[in-house]
């Protein structure tokens, strides 16, 4: 194997395929990166049986073959190198690399004990890159961390037709958001539970090129795959990943169809009183929220502890209410939004709010509305 590649072209791929090795592999084989060199230009892959990634890139092969070496090595290496082209030449058991002056040789690793990446299942349409990776932002805001709780981990992706809607919870705060795409199959309708991390990161990973295509095989239970493809100046890049096992709770009843109490607030003074006022509130304490007559006011802290209190604006119409929040996710669900003004729509104090865009310029450069995005959260008890 022996090619020249330019150096920026390289250390981008290179960093792209290892963004995915596993912190602690389970085999040695699967820290390393595959080198794939062939006459249609170079392969870098990795994979740990979950999750694969796979860029494509041109280069001049003078030798094709295959090395595999390890991927953090490699990457650390390439994003030192000086601006000049690589040259990269397996002899034996190692692999020589020069850039300019510089010279590396790496030990290799065997590649017949690498497996086999799964190939990308058949494609369900395409999506604009920035639309997609800005709606999975918003969506991952509700994803749960909790491994024991494994399904609550990911993001349900649904497709019906020309919309997608992407919805998460970790049991204390829901998020849903909608956004239009180009479907394979007009009609389709698919659904599958995607691991939020992959997918956030896989998300964010592809807007260098203008849209992105989304395969999906949901065959066999805990066997489905989704695969995510996007070109860039470089080349191609391609994801693939397991997709979750389990029901994800059917969360779309949880949004109420009335409202008695309906609040506009300036999203940007919302968040400065809240993180003002936290700053006494005691740890798993709620900051309370106080709506009557066109005035909000925050309190945090009781007792003979600390104590804030601080009014803002508001847009009330509806009955008089007094409900708390983690103060935390409060602000999480207030900072994916992109409005100015957000709404809070409640039932009764005792039930969860609705937070939504309130405004009409979402301020995300597509053709989505502030109410493509909704953000439920749970009420906490609040300290007397």
């Amino acid at each position: 194997m022996k090619f020249r590649v330019d150096r920026d072209v390289f250390a981008e791929a290179v960093a792209w395929a290892a963004r995915s090795l596993p912190v602690r592999p389970s085999t040695p084989v699967l820290s390393g990166l595959l080198i794939e060199a062939t006459d249609a230009g170079l392969v870098l892959s990795s994979f740990d049986y979950e999750t694969s990634a796979r860029a494509t890139l041109a280069a001049e092969v003078a030798d094709e073959g295959k090395a595999l070496v390890s991927g953090k090595l490699l990457a650390d290496i390439v994003r030192s190198l000086p601006a000049k082209p690589v040259e990269l030449t397996l002899d034996g058991a190692r692999v020589a690399l020069t850039c300019g002056s510089a010279r590396f040789s790496l030990q290799t690793m065997p590649v017949e004990d690498y497996p086999t990446l799964p190939d990308m299942p058949t494609s369900a349409g395409t999506v604009k890159s920035d639309e997609f990776a800005h709606a999975v932002a918003q969506a991952v805001t509700a994803a749960g961390r909790d491994d024991m709780l494994p399904v609550l981990t990911g993001v349900r992706l649904e497709i019906d037709g020309s919309t997608i809607s992407l919805l998460a919870t970790d049991r204390f705060r829901l998020s849903i958001r909608e956004l239009t795409w180009d479907p394979a199959t007009p009609d389709s309708t698919l659904a599958a539970l995607v691991p939020a991390k992959v997918l956030a990161d896989t998300a964010k990973s592809l807007t260098a090129g203008s849209e992105i295509t989304i395969a999906l095989s949901t065959s066999g239970a805990g066997e489905g795959i989704i695969g995510f493809e996007g070109q860039v100046a470089g080349g191609v890049r391609r994801t693939t990943t397991r997709l979750l096992d389990g029901e994800f709770p059917k969360v779309r009843s949880l949004f109420p169809n009335e409202h008695l109490t309906l609040a506009k607030v300036s999203k940007p003074e919302l968040i400065e009183a809240v993180k003002r006022v936290s700053l006494v509130a005691e740890r798993n304490t709620a900051v309370q929220l106080a709506f009557h007559e066109g005035v909000l006011t925050l309190d945090a802290g009781t007792g003979d502890e600390a104590q804030a209190s601080e009014s803002i604006e508001a847009d009330v119409s509806g009955d008089d209410l007094t409900t708390g929040f983690n103060p935390q996710y409060l602000l999480d669900g207030l900072n994916a939004l992109d409005a100015g003004v957000v709404e809070l729509a409640f039932t009764q104090a005792s039930k969860p709010v609705v937070i939504s865009g309130a405004d009409t310029d979402d301020g995300a450069g597509g053709d989505n509305s502030p109410a493509d995005f909704r953000y439920l959260l749970m009420p906490r008890r609040l300290l007397s």
